[in-house]
């Protein structure tokens, strides 16, 4: 097991992380930005090392400042959190040269699932299900002519994209002849690829995905799955595990799919399979995230797997303790509470002038701020997340409404009240989800 842990990241993943390394054993390191001198993780942490001014580019982006900090510490591994550089493979590779281990896939294994289209190419290898899309887009008329071929609507992705970012929807030959040349420069911009691909649009899908833990030797754990179609511009903002859209046929059937086609690419670590569920209920590849997600609670919490721990002991050369076929029990439900107006959802930085996290039976939260704390406007504007576990989703649904009633946050403006909607929602009581909730949401809302 590793002496000493190097967290690559900040707010709350980056305590989730540093929280599994102690309980190892395991003293950490936290970086941090000027800004964040005073942060949690900072506090909390074994030792901290400044590594550059607020500008995340500057900081938590600065490949050189984190082995610099790596070094002088002495730490022998990195965790890389989510975001930042938690799925750049050269990053990754670079750790690995410099004697350290990263606590995450191996280079290789980033490299092939990290861009979309090379990853699309490999799930059809691999079996599993995909949602008709195209190749490379080499430029506007090549644009018009795979969109032509997969059929309009469509959706227009970033190859190295994420997060929900780098995504249209482009309806007809003239949209995309307009949308192309500007979406490959916010690519390029965003994610220093400015690559292109199109998949078939599906008006009203489910975002399903499948939590993995493998140890590249042949034994692969599936976790069950998460739903997570509440999205604002394309970014979840509550999940649950299990889908109440999936039937006990369907996840058997996906489970002996991704243990096979994981099992084959020999991939090792902890991964997210990420789904569309189309209106007849059935599944099409989208994407792998290696890393861990901003979800995993939700399938700690109904499978009691630890997941970053069982990472972390992956990336050693431990094998995890768990069953062959872990079940889920129970419902879980997360809300992430962002720094942000909830209506607009511009995001809100500024102090903290008062916090009072939610309590109670069932109810876990996982954040990075406090009183006094002034959220910066540098970063992502998720402060924290509320998860709350029962039963039944009823028990579930209705804890996470108490809870939300009882966090106070003053000074800044969250999206709380948005939640509250939600929670209330008929639609949402019912498990009559899609990614355009939150849009009927609001339409249902202005017309009284």
């Amino acid at each position: 097991m590793f002496q000493k842990v190097l967290i690559a990241n900040r707010g709350e993943i980056a305590l989730r992380v540093l929280r599994a390394c102690r309980e190892l054993g395991i003293e950490t390191v936290a970086v941090h930005s000027e800004v964040d001198a005073e942060a949690l993780h900072v506090r909390l942490a074994d030792e901290a090392v400044c590594i550059g001014p607020p500008d995340a580019t500057q900081s938590y982006l600065n490949v050189p400042a984190i082995l610099a900090a790596a070094e002088i510490t002495g730490a022998d591994a990195v965790h890389p959190g989510y975001g930042f550089l938690s799925e750049n493979a050269d990053f990754a590779q670079i750790v690995s040269d410099c004697g350290l281990t990263f606590i995450g896939p191996r280079p290789e294994d980033m490299s092939q699932w990290g861009e979309k289209v090379p990853a699309r190419a490999l799930a059809k290898r691999l079996g599993l299900p995909l949602m008709e899309g195209s190749q490379v887009i080499q430029d506007a008329d090549d644009a018009v002519r795979q969109a032509e071929a997969v059929g309009f609507p469509v959706m227009l992705k970033a190859s190295g994209g994420g997060g929900g970012r780098g995504m249209q929807i482009i309806r007809d030959a003239e949209s995309m002849r307009k949308a192309y040349p500007r979406a490959r420069a916010e690519a390029e911009a965003s994610f220093k690829n400015g690559d292109l691909y199109c998949e078939r649009y599906v008006e009203e899908p489910r975002h399903i995905e499948f939590q993995v833990l493998c140890d590249g030797a042949g034994k692969v754990w599936v976790l069950g799955e998460r739903e997570c179609s509440i999205q604002r511009r394309h970014q979840k903002i509550l999940e649950e595990a299990p889908s109440v859209a999936m039937t006990e046929e369907l996840r058997r059937d996906m489970t002996s799919t991704i243990e096979r086609a994981l099992r084959e690419s020999g991939y090792r670590s902890a991964g997210t399979l990420e789904f569309l569920m189309d209106e007849r209920g059935n599944l099409a590849f989208m994407e792998m995230n290696t890393r861990i997600q901003v979800e995993h609670p939700v399938t700690e919490e109904v499978t009691g797997v630890d997941l970053v721990m069982e990472q972390i002991r992956l990336a050693a050369g431990e094998t995890p303790t768990l069953p062959d076929e872990p079940g889920m029990k129970g419902h879980a439900i997360e809300l992430r509470i962002n720094a942000e107006d909830p209506d607009t959802y511009v995001p809100w930085p500024g102090k903290i002038t008062s916090y009072h996290p939610a309590g109670g039976p069932g109810i876990r939260i996982d954040d990075g701020v406090f009183a006094g704390w002034t959220v910066p406007r540098v970063y992502d504007s998720l402060i924290a997340k509320l998860i709350a576990v029962g039963p039944t989703r009823d028990i579930a649904i209705r804890r996470l409404r108490r809870a939300v009633d009882e966090t106070i946050i003053d000074g800044i403006r969250t999206n709380l009240p948005l939640h509250r909607r939600i929670l209330q929602d008929p639609d949402f009581v019912s498990g009559n989800l899609s990614t355009k909730f939150l849009e009927r949401l609001a339409e249902r809302r202005a017309t009284g």
